[in-house]
């Protein structure tokens, strides 16, 4: 039995990798063996002390800027980190941007600003790192639990995360003819410093006047929000050769969340 990291030689992209969720995938794929390119829109002192980190530890990190929702900055972000590791096995696909908001609020801006992120930005990710991948290439998108459960006020982010677990159904036959497999996962109540500033916008009207700490174990099995490196290790697994019979699936990592 080879003693090697489960993802030795393989070349990872981590969208959204600065901080957060994001950077706990980068730091599990790092610790199997992966080099990661940790990509990062605005928060750069954030993805560069991630580099750091990983580099420290002997890991192969580089931090790379680009805008996801847009496509050509997403073609250009491929290429780098192909020049970068000389090709590209891996993509983690994490970056977002959240959205609360009535019926009567949302506008046609704040629906492109949603979508052009959380669906357009998975779709063309998933392009231009598919024309660069070969045989054995793995590719993770990230939907949520918000597709599955109502949220109040939540409904043009919870569809964006159901068009993100509909890409993976319909994309997994087509890569599947190129040798790409392609899933998503979809986290529940996750501890990140991005989800403390909107915790209590999902948390429904009737049970406000609860503490947090009872409203979390009312809507969970567990009982508890979940760790980033939890979410990080399912995501893991869904890169790794272990996965290797799963493809056009979303895997809900979500501690039975209901």
């Amino acid at each position: 039995m080879s003693d090697s990291p489960r993802l030795a030689g393989k070349r990872a992209l981590v969208t959204g990798g600065g901080r957060g969720i994001g950077a706990a995938i980068a730091r599990r794929l790092a610790a199997d063996g992966a080099a990661v390119a940790v990509n990062y829109v605005s928060n750069r002192s954030s993805a560069d002390t991630l580099v750091a980190e990983l580099t420290d530890k002997g890991y192969q990190a580089v931090a790379l800027r680009a805008d996801v929702s847009d496509p050509d900055q997403t073609r250009v972000l491929v290429d780098q980190v192909v020049a970068a590791f000389g090709g590209l096995d891996i993509l983690a696909s994490n970056a977002g941007i959240e959205h609360f908001g009535a019926l009567e609020s949302i506008t046609p801006a704040d629906f492109e600003r949603v979508f052009r992120t959380n669906v357009a930005g998975q779709l063309f990710a998933t392009q231009a790192a598919a024309a660069a991948m070969t045989g054995g290439g793995r590719i993770l998108l990230t939907s949520l639990i918000s597709a599955r459960i109502g949220v109040y006020q939540h409904t043009l982010y919870a569809a964006s995360k159901a068009a993100v677990s509909a890409m993976v159904l319909n994309l997994a036959p087509e890569l599947a003819e190129r040798g790409i497999s392609i899933n998503a996962i979809a986290p529940g109540g996750t501890a990140t410093d991005m989800a403390a500033e909107v915790a209590s916008r999902y948390i429904p009207p009737a049970l406000r006047d609860a503490s947090a700490e009872a409203v979390i174990k009312s809507m969970t099995a567990l009982g508890r929000l979940a760790e980033p490196h939890e979410i990080a290790a399912v995501a893991a697994f869904l890169l790794s050769p272990d996965a290797s019979y799963l493809t056009g699936t979303t895997v809900e990592a979500a501690g039975g969340q209901r």
